[in-house]
């Protein structure tokens, strides 16, 4: 089948076109990872979402059609994890050591990604060494080339797709509990509309630092999402007071001091915990945000003591 009939709903004119159903999404997205899309349909139903805006069926639809390409790649976790931020502002990942606080806790948590147009002191890949037993992290490429070749469509048009939301909310692992970070504060909603069309029950979603899973510490931040299937909005506030950007590249975290304890960095410090108390608090560790917190600082203060850890 082509994918013209799909390019069609959404290209019409003015008042005749319409956005594509779940269904319709998941079929169209099936065809282009199937490789039987004409290259010139895809970038057509690409660019065309894009000026028009996304839908949160369309984007269910097309994560659904992704979930099938990949499933059982895989092995079950407790944390899904995508890690899709390509801005050049971006500093040291510290929401790594935060991911490793939250396996201190007992939790699994698989790590999913690309990340371009990045400086070397931000690079993820680069830092995994600090990952931990309990931290996972496979490469977009790795997982399905079918994926990153769309993803890197970026480069031929300039733009990003509706491609990278999916990518955030694909959840390969099916994990059941997952965190999500995005660049443009619009999103955080559409992208929990969207995971509970696909039955997704445990859910934050926050604006992260240049679009990672990463909070602000010294900002008050709304956490978007989903908690037992149902629609959440909660307010983290502040855990420091200082007027700060969160990455300078001109002045990168030593991120292996940060852990190993010969770096002292208040704010880095709370970016970790402060990351890792949203992620325990999706997984239920804590009954709320504030006994997450409390959590986090307390792994953080015994992170070298903790089975398995070494200092």
């Amino acid at each position: 089948m082509s994918l013209a009939p799909y390019v069609q709903i959404v290209a019409r004119g003015k008042g005749r076109g319409r956005a594509l159903t779940m269904a319709e999404a998941q079929d169209a997205m099936g065809l282009i990872l199937a490789g039987h899309a004409a290259p010139e349909a895809v970038g057509a139903l690409l660019m065309v979402l894009r000026l028009r805006g996304e839908e949160p069926q369309e984007i269910a639809g097309f994560t659904a059609a992704l979930r099938a390409h990949v499933q059982g790649k895989l092995p079950p976790t407790d944390l899904d994890w995508p890690c899709y931020a390509a801005g050049r502002s971006r500093g040291a990942p510290l929401f790594l050591l935060a991911a490793r606080l939250i396996s201190t806790a007992g939790y699994r948590v698989s790590m999913h990604g690309w990340n371009s147009h990045q400086s070397g002191a931000a690079s993820l890949r680069a830092a995994l060494d600090l990952a931990g037993p309990g931290v996972t992290y496979t490469p977009l490429e790795t997982l399905s080339p079918e994926a990153f070749d769309l993803l890197n469509l970026r480069d031929t048009f300039g733009l990003r797709s509706c491609f990278n939301t999916v990518l955030r909310m694909w959840n390969p692992s099916q994990a059941p509990a997952t965190v999500q970070g995005v660049f443009h504060p619009s999103y955080r909603s559409l992208q929990a509309q969207a995971a509970s069309m696909l039955g997704q029950r445990d859910l934050s979603i926050i604006k992260g630092g240049g679009g990672e899973f990463e909070r602000h510490p010294a900002k008050e931040i709304t956490v978007f999402g989903l908690r037992d299937g149902k629609h959440i909005q909660e307010t983290a506030t502040p855990l420091v007071n200082e007027t700060r950007r969160l990455h300078d590249v001109s002045d990168a975290i030593d991120i292996r001091g940060l852990w190993h304890g010969s770096t002292r960095d208040s704010f880095a410090k709370a970016t970790v915990t402060g990351t890792a108390a949203i992620g325990l608090w999706t997984l239920k560790a804590a009954p709320s945000l504030y006994a997450a917190q409390d959590m986090a600082e307390a792994l953080w203060d015994t992170r070298h003591t903790q089975k398995g850890l070494t200092a």
